[in-house]
């Protein structure tokens, strides 16, 4: 089972989902350290190689972006809820800011092996 490598305030703004979509998000997150494809899913290549767009639906939107294509750890980019149809500027912005961020963490530890 791949650990958890929160980038940025990723685990932060998880916590602050309500408790329904919280507990979606650790199931669906624990199926992806296992290997598995959470239920509901999108790439999001537009932020990176190997971005996933985890879709949580609770009565309200929330979305995780991960990443789960390196061998060292499942790197959690992103958790919002989303208010729009359309994923706003700023959090695909963010996103792509962060995933910037793990892959420099996962080279510096593949380096550091």
């Amino acid at each position: 089972m791949k650990p958890i490598d929160w980038v940025g305030t990723s685990l932060d703004d998880l916590r602050a989902f309500p408790e329904e979509a919280r507990n979606e998000a650790g199931y669906q997150r624990d199926k992806v350290q296992r290997g598995d494809e959470p239920s509901d899913w999108k790439p999001m290549r537009g932020i990176g190689a190997g971005v996933n767009e985890i879709r949580i639906r609770t009565g309200r939107e929330h979305r995780v972006f991960s990443v789960a294509r390196f061998s060292d750890a499942v790197y959690v980019l992103h958790a919002f809820e989303k208010k729009s149809q359309k994923t706003s500027r700023m959090d695909l912005e963010l996103a792509q800011r962060r995933y910037r961020l793990a892959v420099e963490r996962h080279d510096r530890r593949k380096e550091s092996t």
